[in-house]
Parts: structure tokens; sequence; C-alpha cells
């Protein structure tokens, strides 16, 4: 289930972006980027990346109006690298939802260690989540939250990461219906509005875990509405 950390570069400025890239890189982080404010929600709608380097100079759009959107659908480490220093942007920065906060010029190494600290502190707080409830059981389906695993019986069932995440959702609503619309969201972002990537995904993950997709005995579909992750045995 492992994958490597993907990093959404948010900058406008092709030097600076090109040098986060070659810096990240050579850590083999997985490297996206994004050149402006709705480019950046977009992005991380459609490729959900683990961490999000921020600047707040953006073209289209103020940077802190890009932070307050990703914060609220998106829980994920967000580190602001801007060329701004006064202090009161820096706690504005902070109060809006921000991890972390460097100042532009930044040397290399001190970049990669607040971005391995962001990273441990959103691992932590995560494992700390699964603890109150750390696996879903029903039937031959057994999910463990703290080692991203999933088995029906003995078989290790290998997911993609979206495909974990639409488990995950439904096996922590198990017995409630799920809307299209509200999964869409919650996987892909605000304006994820495409019906048919959820169903392309639904579709392999019914393979993978259902012993007869056509008739599926975990994940059951409401018709027009959505889905939902039966909490008891039928």
């Amino acid at each position: 289930m492992s994958h490597p950390v993907t990093v959404l570069v948010v900058e406008d400025e092709r030097a600076i972006g090109n040098l986060l890239g070659a810096i990240l890189d050579a850590q083999k982080y997985r490297v996206l980027f994004a050149t402006n404010g709705a480019e950046a929600l977009s992005m991380a709608a459609s490729h959900t990346p683990d961490i999000i380097l921020l600047d707040l100079g953006l073209p289209d759009m103020d940077g802190m109006d890009v932070l307050i959107q990703l914060r609220k659908w998106f829980d994920l480490p967000i580190l602001v690298v801007s060329a701004r220093q006064k202090e009161q942007e820096k706690v504005e920065a902070l109060d809006a939802g921000a991890n972390d906060y460097i100042t532009k010029p930044f040397g290399n190494q001190e970049l990669l260690a607040r971005i391995r600290t962001s990273l441990r502190q959103y691992a932590r707080m995560q494992n700390s989540r699964s603890q109150l409830d750390s696996e879903f059981s029903v039937g031959d389906l057994h999910l463990s939250y703290a080692r991203r695993q999933l088995h029906i019986g003995d078989e290790l069932v290998h997911l993609t990461p979206i495909e974990y995440r639409i488990v995950v959702l439904l096996a922590r609503n198990a017995g409630m219906v799920l809307t299209h619309d509200h999964i869409l969201k919650e996987i892909w972002g605000p304006f994820a509005s495409d019906s048919q990537l959820l169903r392309v995904n639904m579709a392999n993950i019914r393979r993978k875990i259902e012993p007869n997709p056509a008739d599926p005995r975990y994940i059951l579909t409401e018709v027009g509405v959505g889905y939902r992750m039966i909490d008891t045995e039928r």
C-alpha cells in the first residue's frame, strides 16, 4: 500500500519552481506543479497530494485565499513558502491553517527538514485517530486503518491509494448511504463532479473484493443516490 510522497508545489516563479522541483526530486518525492491559485485548487482536488508547498504571491488570487479554500476540504499538511516576512502575515497564515511557514530565500536542508516534520506530525495525528477505531470487519472483509491494509479472508487485497480512500470512507460510515456527490468531494475535493470517475473506481474495488461483483456483498448500490458499506453480514 506504500507509495511515493506526493508534493504539490504552488509557485508562479519558474526559477523557484524549478529549484523546488530539483530539491524534491533528489529526495525521491513525486512532484506536481501549479502556477496559480485556481490550478492549485484543481490539482489538489484531482491528485490528493500528501503535502502542499504554497506561495502566497500568486497571479490570479491571493495565496491566503487559496490556503483558506484548501483548509475547508483537506487536513493534509500545507507549508507556506513565501517572500512575505512580516510577523503578522506569518501569524495570519498559521491561524488560517498552515502547518508551517518558511520565508524566501530558504536553505535546502531547512526546507526538507520542515517537510519531514510536517509529514511526521500529520502521520502521528492520523495514527492517534486510527487508534480510536483501528479496524473494521464485516464477513470476510477486514480493514486495518493502522496498517493501511484490506484482507478478504486470508488474502491481502492490493488497492490503489484512491481505491483505499474510498473503502475507508465507506467503512467509517458503514450502514449509511453516502451520495455520489459526497464521495466525490471527500475523495477528489470540492471541485470534483465526474461521477464516471467514481463508477470506474467502484467497479475496480468490487472486482477486487466481491466474490461476485454483479451481486455485491459488501458495498451496495443505492440506485441513483450513492453507495453503502454494510455494517452487518447479510
